[in-house]
């Protein structure tokens, strides 16, 4: 799902694979463990996907929950779900001319 978005690449960083648009982290797998992924979405789009899917949707321990990294539980969230927070985190990191027009 990540690498289907416009410059969207993998990387790694701390022994897990990361996801970037132009250099810049939006998803990572395996952290805190292979059944969990990462998701950098604002504040308040993680207030909305903890509210909407609670088992699936948990903010980060730390300073970097409370700035909107957002755990994923693979086993728990849903496709479309999953879907939805990826583009949102890709959207918040890509450049402005990359991001879709809203309309």
């Amino acid at each position: 799902m990540a690498l289907s978005l416009p410059d969207a690449v993998e990387s790694h960083h701390m022994d897990h694979p990361d996801f970037r648009v132009r250099g810049k982290i939006f998803a990572t797998l395996g952290y805190p463990d292979e059944e969990w992924g990462m998701v950098k979405l604002t504040p308040v789009q993680q207030s909305q996907a903890v509210k909407e899917e609670p088992e699936a949707f948990v903010p980060v321990k730390g300073a970097w929950g409370f700035k909107g990294g957002t755990n994923v539980n693979l086993r728990s969230v849903t496709k479309k779900a999953l879907r939805a927070a990826i583009e949102m985190a890709w959207a918040n990191m890509a450049p402005q001319q990359n991001r879709p027009s809203k309309k």
